[in-house]
């Protein structure tokens, strides 16, 4: 006598509803439906009606900054994709740390995103006491969206012609020289820092208040030489008012290529600025990645290319993974340089 188990009919179910009450059968399947709704996950309902208002990016500096210029060349194509407008909101104050905590303070929705360069994380909480934030606690990468390399820059009065004579003089002449930066702790002042220390030079320091002062400076001839973006510095460079002689990346840049990289001279150099999106740390994963996808496909278009390469910048697109990495790095890379430094704390 067989007394193995039969298997089920598919069909079984329906046929004993059909036994039921047609009333109470109708009530039955009705129940079902609202329990098997109850189990559709809520990040998979989010992101199916997402974004159904307006997405806010708030920039940690003013207008005309390396963040709000990135935030504004993808907000008007993210706009037009995701189909609610994406806008940017400068948040200036206490070095970026107002619109950071406003960003932790803000519901983690998917509608609030913060829009800034690495120093947010890699440097302020290194300088500033009053930081109270913490990258890992607080945030969570979104979007890898581009990077700005710094390019150093020599006066000729110098008679540097190459990063190979700026090592060759420093040496022969310790303390002669001088470099400007956009002020202490400030990502130009700290990729010289770098520089020095890895290579044992003694180049003097002269912090300004931006590159608004430090560029006239160095063309003036009133410093030796300084790091800044390449917009601040081509037109100079084009009338032979200075030379560029290295830039603050791993590897050359496409729009200077005849310029080296200190990582070609220095191993494991690599202090250009990175700039992307972050939200408050209990954002969905799934907005995250619409966000992500989104911000990569729009930094491939080639008008959003061109754009970014005007103001100096080089796009990106990379996933909240590869954007966490680079800010991982650079904070390594720059406790190690604020402590060689002996920088203290404001």
């Amino acid at each position: 006598m067989n007394n193995k188990p039969r298997p089920m009919d598919p069909h079984s179910f329906t046929q004993v509803a059909g036994a039921v009450d047609p009333f109470k059968r109708q009530s039955l399947l009705a129940g079902l439906s609202l329990l098997g709704a109850s189990f559709v996950p809520e990040s998979f309902a989010q992101s199916s009606t997402y974004p159904n208002k307006p997405i806010k990016i708030i920039i940690t500096h003013a207008a005309g900054g390396l963040p709000d210029t990135v935030a504004r060349i993808y907000a008007q194509r993210l706009t037009e994709r995701m189909g609610q407008a994406v806008v940017v909101e400068n948040k200036p104050g206490a070095n970026g740390v107002l619109a950071v905590q406003s960003v932790i303070s803000a519901p983690a929705d998917g509608y609030t995103f913060l829009c800034t360069d690495g120093s947010s994380f890699s440097i302020n909480p290194l300088i500033y006491k009053s930081v109270s934030y913490d990258f890992k606690r607080d945030i969570v990468a979104a979007s890898f969206a581009a990077r700005a390399p710094l390019y150093l820059a020599v006066h000729p009065k110098t008679g540097i012609s190459s990063f190979k004579d700026l090592v060759a003089l420093a040496k022969a002449k310790p303390g002669a020289l001088s470099y400007g930066s956009s002020g202490v702790g400030s990502t130009h002042h700290l990729s010289m820092e770098a520089i020095k220390s890895a290579l044992s030079l003694d180049i003097t320091h002269i912090p300004f208040k931006g590159s608004g002062q430090s560029v006239p400076a160095l063309v003036g001839g009133q410093v030796d030489m300084a790091f800044a973006a390449l917009p601040s510095l081509s037109g100079f460079v084009k009338s032979g008012q200075v030379k560029l002689v290295a830039n603050n990346a791993s590897k050359r840049s496409e729009q200077e290529p005849s310029t080296p990289a200190m990582g070609e001279i220095i191993a494991g150099y690599d202090l250009a600025p990175v700039i992307g999106l972050l939200a408050a740390k209990a954002t969905p994963q799934s907005l995250i990645d619409r966000i992500s996808q989104e911000m990569a496909t729009v930094a491939k278009m080639p008008e959003v290319v061109h754009s970014l390469s005007l103001a100096g910048i080089e796009a990106v697109g990379g996933s909240a993974a590869e954007f966490a990495l680079a800010l991982d790095q650079e904070i390594s890379r720059m406790t190690k340089i604020v402590r060689d430094a002996h920088i203290q704390q404001e």
